[in-house]
Parts: structure tokens; sequence; C-alpha cells
């Protein structure tokens, strides 16, 4: 976060947005479960829907049990939620909300889509089954460092013509900052073709499956079943989708919009700029870590953004609260 933001008071009209996998850590919400009764109630409430200890594993590891797919997924969701659940209590409210990948679902739950049971139930499942397409289908992630988005479509669509290989763009994350997904032949081909391109990096990901690729259609297929299982409504709060960069305005909507999302990209960087042209004047990280809060300033420049994923975070935005 660049010093500007850093001056700026709490504006009135917020959006949240949760993050996605990738920013679980050992000790991810323990500092809120001991100083909010809000967090700690959904804490424990994800503990009994799930039917074993997701706390503990958060708050103690082992970091290789928590960053399994369908440990990770549910203990995101639940740190994001708790923390919206504190900022709440705070009568610190949102008029839009963005989830990066399984993000989106925290996101659903603040808009009152989604009872949170219900979603970290399904992310469990959701977890499971991506685990299981990207042992069955092994695939791979990278992300592209320094190349505009238009010309990593281009090198996909090389590498899949010249290797007969699945490859996609898995995550449209900011300008300069892409990251493609598929077979483990189809995105190396890919990167290279992206450095000849003029990409500054590629970085390989340590993911156990092609997330956000073709090779997750199975687990779509079988998260479209659960997902019609469990009682959705309208949302509350306007929610943009990863898989269409627009609102989800209706059950149906978030049903359809679940279900693409985990073997389409996630086009974040379109959904930010939205909602900033809609008329938020800031963006609050809600969950573990801060990449959401970093990538934002590349995306919209001279707009408020702030994490709130712990007690300090928490606390230093409600003292902006205090000064708007």
């Amino acid at each position: 976060m660049g010093d500007k933001s850093v001056e700026m008071a709490l504006p009135e009209k917020l959006a949240f947005v949760f993050p996605g996998q990738g920013s679980q850590a050992v000790g991810m919400g323990r500092d809120l479960y001991d100083s909010y009764p809000e967090a700690r109630e959904v804490m424990d409430q994800a503990d009994e829907a799930l039917g074993f200890s997701l706390t503990r594993l958060m708050f103690e590891g082992p970091e290789e049990e928590l960053t399994l797919t369908m440990n990770a997924q549910p203990a995101l969701v639940t740190v994001g939620v708790a923390a919206w659940r504190v900022l709440k209590s705070k009568s610190i409210f949102h008029r839009w909300a963005a989830g990066h990948s399984v993000g989106e679902y925290a996101a659903l739950v603040s808009a009152g889509a989604i009872g949170f049971r219900d979603a970290v139930r399904l992310v469990r499942r959701r977890g499971e089954l991506m685990a299981e397409a990207g042992a069955e289908h092994p695939g791979t992630m990278a992300a592209v460092l320094g190349l505009g988005a238009d010309a990593v479509a281009e090198a996909v669509r090389r590498a899949e013509s010249e290797t007969g290989c699945v490859v996609d763009v898995a995550n449209y994350n900011s300008p300069g900052q892409v990251v493609i997904s598929g077979s483990p032949d189809g995105v190396a081909v890919a990167a290279e073709i992206a450095k000849e391109k003029g990409a500054k990096r590629v970085v390989p990901l340590k993911v156990s499956g092609a997330f956000h690729s073709r090779l997750m259609e199975p687990a779509a297929r079988k998260m479209a079943v659960e997902i019609e299982r469990v009682n959705i409504v309208d949302p509350e709060v306007a929610v943009v989708a990863n898989a269409t960069a627009d609102y989800v305005r209706s059950a149906d909507e978030v049903r359809r919009a679940l279900e693409a999302q985990i073997s389409g990209s996630v086009r974040w960087e379109e959904s930010i700029r939205k909602i900033a042209a809609d008329g938020a004047q800031g963006f609050v990280e809600l969950g573990a870590g801060t990449v959401l809060s970093g990538l934002i300033p590349r995306i919209v420049e001279g707009v408020f953004v702030a994490s709130a994923g712990d007690r300090a975070s928490v606390e230093a935005l409600l003292s902006r609260e205090v000064e708007s």
C-alpha cells in the first residue's frame, strides 16, 4: 500500500474483497479468535459444520496439512467471514463484494446469498473435488509477470496449437500479472513463448492441479450437483463474479457463477475496475494475507486500500473510521 493511501480516512462507499488459495498460513485467524467474540463464533461454527477442528489446523498446522486444497479453502473462507462479522459488529459496512477464486464464497456470505455453514461445507467439498481432478488429470500453473494479458492469451493459444495439450489463462490478476494453467507440457511451452514475447519472469506455482483450466471440468460438473443442494438466495449486496466480471443479481446467477469459476478464468482485474467505475471509493481485504490489497493499487490508482485480517489491522481500520 502506498503512502498516499495510508493517509486517507475510511471512505463511505466501500468494497470488501476476500482472498483465494495461497494466502493461507499457520496461525491464520488466531488473533481474531482471541480478540473478538464475533470471530470466535464463526470459527466455532466452522468446526461444528465440518466435524473436525479446522481452527486447530489453522492455528497450529502443520503447514503441509493446512496447504492441502480441501483444508486451505474452508480455512480461507472461515477467516474472511470472521473478519467481515467483526467489521459488521463495528458498523463498517460494504456496498460491493468480490472474492478471488474460493474467496467468492466468503463474498457471497457477506452479501447474504449463502449461509456460512453451507458455504464452509461447500468449499470443503470443492477442495476435495479439485484435488481429485488434479490427481486424475495432472497439471500445473505459472505466473507470467511483465507481459500484457493479450500477449499471454496469444502465447497460450500458440502453445495449445503446438502441443495439443490443454493450457488456459487462469487468472487475470493485475496489469502485468497473469497466471496460466493446464497440462505440464502445455504450460512449459506457453511459458517459453511468453518469455519470447517479453515477459520479465515466469514463476512456476506450487499447486496440486491445473486450477481454473479445462482440466477442472470434472470438478465443476460434480460441484454443480453440490451447489444445487444448498439454499442460495439473491444477494443483498452487489457481488461481482470471477467468471463474468459482472454482478450476480439472482440465486440462479450465483449458482452458475460458482460452477463456472472452477474451470474458468478469474477475471480479477476487470472485476476491480468495474467496482471502482461504479463508485467504490475504497477496498478492504478481509481475511488471511494481503495479496489482494497489493494487487488493487496496480489496477486502480488513488483508491483507498486496506486489509483486515488480525486485531492490529482491524483496529487500524477502526481508527480511520473515527477520523472520517
